[in-house]
């Protein structure tokens, strides 16, 4: 499937006489000479497949057609010396599947000419936020400024439009998430190949960085958490900056992107090679869990659902070390959910109580984290869903316990 098919599902869902606005997000400035990472808006890279600051994307849906126009900023030799190439209409053109391509300084105008020249009942901008005390992104702006000058147009949220659509996954798609595992599990057997006691934690991250942009995995999906110790007890510990210490665990939840499509894997692995039984006892605990949830992931379930699979699995285990007395207190041990959707975003878009359906890929990551022993071990493989269940797209990114022991000597 192309962008422009993504596109044209997005069109079927929505009304007559409506305009979709949707901006790739501008460069936000660190300091007076450099930028923070620009990473493009979700939706718009959904729609137009362009990864390009200062871009957008305009359509407009009426009852006999629909018109796309994109919008680039005009390549610029004084600009193009400095910071390199920008992209051309042709190239545009290539990869969205959008032939009306102009320069953005006529954005306004053209938008402004949809309002005057044609019916617009509604408007979809992208309008989502994470929380309520965060700053409001480029979309947001643009559309706060889009409903103060046309006050009698409804705005929607092409955030939540697009929901339906990101969930379940196209041929193209499913590649380059298969893709960024694969970076991922050469990645981490880089790691294995060279862990040992006294590394430091960014020691291990920076060789799994490494390995991944040698293969072409431009950035990460999010930022690497390698904890060793208790620190692999910490859910987002992302600190990374004590030794590996002889006899310890160490906790690495990672994951490389491809094409800004993610990965997201977390493997536990012992530093000096060789699990203590303590420690295996528990990884095999986890393990099992772990199993549990992709034998239960097929079309038709919940995420929530799953997750009462991996509590069950955790909690009767627990319960048989005599680590709880019911499995009710598997809470003591396990904080998290067991599952979320990957995609564009490392935790992709889903709605609650959502069903599972072929073509969506989730996460499937138990664990158990025992700090009085610090002992934080989790497991974690990307699933596709299948017509009858599930593929483990990380399966060869070794976790049986004995094969890592076995790769590690």
């Amino acid at each position: 499937m192309s962008f422009a098919e993504h596109r044209e599902r997005l069109y079927r869902t929505l009304a007559e006489n409506t305009l979709v606005v949707s901006y790739a997000g501008i460069p936000i400035h660190a300091n007076e000479d450099a930028y923070y990472d620009f990473k493009v808006n979700s939706q718009y890279f959904y729609l137009t497949g362009l990864e390009r600051e200062n871009t957008a994307f305009l359509a407009y849906k009426s009852a006999e057609t629909v018109r796309e126009l994109l919008f680039i900023e005009e390549p610029d030799p004084q600009s193009e010396r400095w910071t390199g190439k920008m992209p051309t209409k042709e190239e545009v053109q290539k990869i969205s599947g959008i032939q009306d391509v102009r320069y953005t300084d006529s954005l306004a105008n053209s938008i402004s000419g949809f309002l005057s020249y044609y019916r617009v009942e509604q408007a979809y901008f992208d309008l989502s936020r994470c929380r309520m005390d965060d700053l409001p992104d480029y979309n947001l702006v643009m559309a706060e400024r889009f409903r103060q000058t046309y006050p009698h147009v409804i705005l929607k949220d092409l955030h939540r439009a697009c929901v339906p659509l990101r969930e379940q996954k196209d041929a193209e798609e499913v590649h380059r998430i298969r893709k960024a595992v694969e970076i991922t599990r050469r990645g981490l057997e880089f790691v294995m190949r060279n862990l040992k006691p006294g590394m430091m934690e960014y020691q291990v991250q920076a060789d799994f960085e490494y390995t991944c942009r040698r293969l072409g995995a431009k950035r990460q999906a999010f930022p690497t958490i390698a904890g060793s110790g208790i620190n692999g007890c910490m859910m987002h510990y992302e600190t990374n900056h004590c030794e590996v210490q002889d006899g310890s665990l160490i906790l690495l939840d990672l994951g490389a992107a491809y094409e800004n499509y993610c990965s997201d894997v977390t493997r536990t692995y012992p530093a000096n090679g060789k699990f203590s039984p303590r420690q295996r006892e528990i990884y095999e605990l986890v393990l099992k869990a772990n199993e549990a949830v992709a034998a239960a992931a097929k079309p038709g379930i919940t995420l929530r659902a799953l997750n009462d699979v991996a509590r069950q699995a955790l909690g009767e285990g627990l319960v048989a070390m005599g680590m709880i007395q019911d499995v009710s207190e598997v809470g003591k041990y396990y904080m998290h959910s067991v599952s979320h959707p990957i995609g564009i975003d490392v935790h992709d878009v889903s709605l609650a109580g959502d069903v599972l359906q072929p073509g969506w890929v989730i996460s499937n990551e138990p664990g158990l984290y025992v700090d009085e022993e610090a002992i934080g071990i989790r497991i974690e493989d990307d699933l596709l869903i299948t017509d009858n269940g599930c593929e483990v797209l990380s399966k060869e990114i070794i976790k049986d316990p004995d094969a890592i022991e076995a790769f590690m000597a």
